[in-house]
């Protein structure tokens, strides 16, 4: 069997951690690959060991914006462990790799006989209304540059490299900024020695550097999870 390299799973008893494994299939994540839409039924959940998910929320008019993150910390499916279903965000890969992934109503059954997994998986959705509470301070707050380097932390967190694909019009519509607001925040991050940026792919120089340019909402939620998951 392939690592188990979640946070979560790794969490929860051994004896419900095997059970839950026999149920989950290892499936790629592959770059661009919508996993869900707004209002789909949910028929998996995945539980991502290497790479990351956007949850995008859409409207009309209105140009896309990244509401959430998950990757090797969590999981895609948290809506399933509060019994609400559909749910109203798009789920795309912006960072490949491989997750464990079961049926919705396989997990649910097992949710219901598993109380040290029902136990951690509760604390997890409390925590992200929390970062939700903090994602929505710094997006009306924070200038784009110190989110910008934010937003690059925890792409690198979940990609578990230095390297990222990904260009400016994108990270444009996750981060909630105009395109040349970020061209010129990038530039300044390029400048201070901090990223190297060329034709969509990113790389991470200097990590402390690139975490004291970050607003302070990085390190919050940061220590957020520690103190909620240990």
């Amino acid at each position: 069997m392939a690592s188990v390299d979640n946070h979560l799973i790794h969490l929860i008893s051994r004896t419900e951690r095997r059970a839950l494994l026999t149920l989950c299939e290892q499936v790629p994540l592959v770059l661009s690959q919508v996993l869900w839409t707004p209002s789909e039924v949910t028929e998996h959940v995945y539980f991502p060991v290497e790479g990351f998910i956007s949850l995008v929320a859409t409207g009309k008019g209105n140009p896309n914006l990244e509401v959430g993150m998950r990757g090797r910390e969590g999981m895609l499916g948290d809506h399933v462990v509060l019994g609400t279903m559909p749910t109203p965000v798009r789920a795309v890969v912006h960072g490949q790799g491989w997750a464990w992934r079961l049926t919705t109503q396989m997990f649910q059954k097992q949710l219901a006989t598993s109380p040290s997994t029902k136990r951690v998986l509760d604390r997890y959705v409390s925590l992200l209304m929390n970062q939700f509470i903090t994602a929505s301070m710094c997006l009306h707050y924070h200038a784009v540059a110190p989110r910008l380097a934010r937003w690059l932390l925890m792409s690198q967190d979940r990609a578990c490299s230095d390297r990222l694909s990904m260009t400016h019009e994108l990270i444009s519509r996750m981060i909630g900024a105009r395109r040349v607001s970020v061209t010129l925040a990038a530039g300044l991050l390029q400048q201070e020695g901090l990223i190297e940026y060329s034709h969509g792919h990113l790389r991470v120089l200097d990590r402390a550097g690139l975490e004291a340019a970050a607003c302070d909402c990085y390190e919050i939620d940061r220590q957020s999870y520690a103190d909620t998951m240990g």
